[in-house]
């Protein structure tokens, strides 16, 4: 069974499956060596799929296929931006993937190399599994029955359906910060957390993006892989990143705004406090002064040996006092 026992550390196998198919239906589970021989035969084609693969195996699968040597080592070292590149009559495409777990967004890629008779799909880093997406091809054999340009379709679709619920999350986030922001209810913690998702949807910009240009290529490249009865179908993967695209901007602009809203209520609330310190210094102000001047003791000050100097001085701050109260209470500044 060649390298199907290879397994990741965490006891995952490296080969997740590698099935082989004629007119749309799942006949039998191949070996990698017995690909190449599967694969002649004009009506069938076969699916692999594998979990960050040693550089045996994808050797090994380089040698069923013939893969070229740039893309094989883009596909091992990972890392790469998403792009679409043709090789002959195959192509190697890099899509980058993402979940969410615990609150955070998660990110890894997915290289596919597709030919006549072959898809091979490799998975690095946090996805969703391509299981249930089989599973869901298998059900229509009569698409399956198209070959490789609907499992490289299927595999796109997939990956860009993926990030709806991400998005529908942080969108649900961004107005619970919105929110927030508009009721005075911010903190260190939330303005870290804002940053945050900014940061996360400037990674998912970068990789949804591409996909637009990814698709028109598909479509309008006159490759012998992408037959013309399924670009259509690529132009609706298409539609579908270019809203996406639009909802990331839309989610980044509500960010912003709800920051700069945060800025300009901190200093209007700034500018209020500092407003009724100055009113309470003003206030302040004017005792101050008349108990400074009294307290000079001189001795030819006119009301120092008054009878009535204490009570008069006394009154003179009250009424002053309340007379500057009054009036910065009126302007608003108290």
């Amino acid at each position: 069974m060649g390298n199907e026992t290879e397994i990741l550390d965490g006891g995952q196998p490296m080969i997740v499956d590698c099935a082989g198919y004629e007119n749309g239906r799942r006949i039998s589970t191949l070996a990698i060596s017995d690909v190449q021989e599967w694969t002649t035969h004009p009506d069938r084609f076969a699916w692999i799929g594998l979990l960050e693969p040693s550089k045996a195996l994808l050797l090994e699968v380089q040698q069923q296929f013939g893969l070229h040597d740039l893309a094989v080592e883009d596909a091992l070292n990972a890392h790469q931006r998403p792009k679409l590149e043709f090789y002959g009559d195959s192509l190697f495409l890099v899509l980058h993937t993402a979940q969410r777990k615990n609150g955070k967004v998660e990110f890894g890629e997915t290289h596919v190399f597709a030919g006549r008779g072959y898809v091979v799909a490799i998975r690095h880093g946090a996805s969703s599994s391509y299981k249930e997406l089989r599973a869901r091809c298998e059900r229509v054999p009569q698409m399956l029955a198209k070959g490789a340009d609907f499992v490289v379709y299927s595999l796109v679709d997939f990956i860009v359906d993926n990030y709806l619920p991400i998005i529908d999350e942080l969108e649900v986030e961004a107005a619970i910060i919105e929110e927030s922001v508009l009721n005075s209810r911010v903190d260190r913690k939330m303005i870290q957390r804002v940053y945050e998702l900014k940061r996360h949807l400037w990674h998912l910009r970068s990789m949804v993006s591409p996909v637009v240009e990814i698709c028109n290529r598909l479509v309008r490249f006159d490759s012998g892989l992408i037959d013309e009865d399924m670009r259509p179908y690529f132009r609706d993967v298409h539609d579908h990143a270019i809203r996406i695209d639009e909802r990331i901007d839309g989610l980044r602009e509500m960010l912003g705004s709800a920051l700069d809203a945060n800025l300009l209520m901190a200093s209007v609330q700034q500018n209020e406090v500092m407003k009724r310190l100055a009113g309470y210094a003003a206030m302040l102000a004017v005792p101050t002064a008349i108990a400074g001047i009294y307290g000079m003791n001189f001795d030819h000050m006119p009301e120092l040996h008054w009878k009535y100097g204490y009570g008069f001085a006394l009154l003179l701050m009250g009424s002053a006092c309340s007379y500057l109260f009054y009036r910065f209470r009126k302007s608003g500044w108290l």
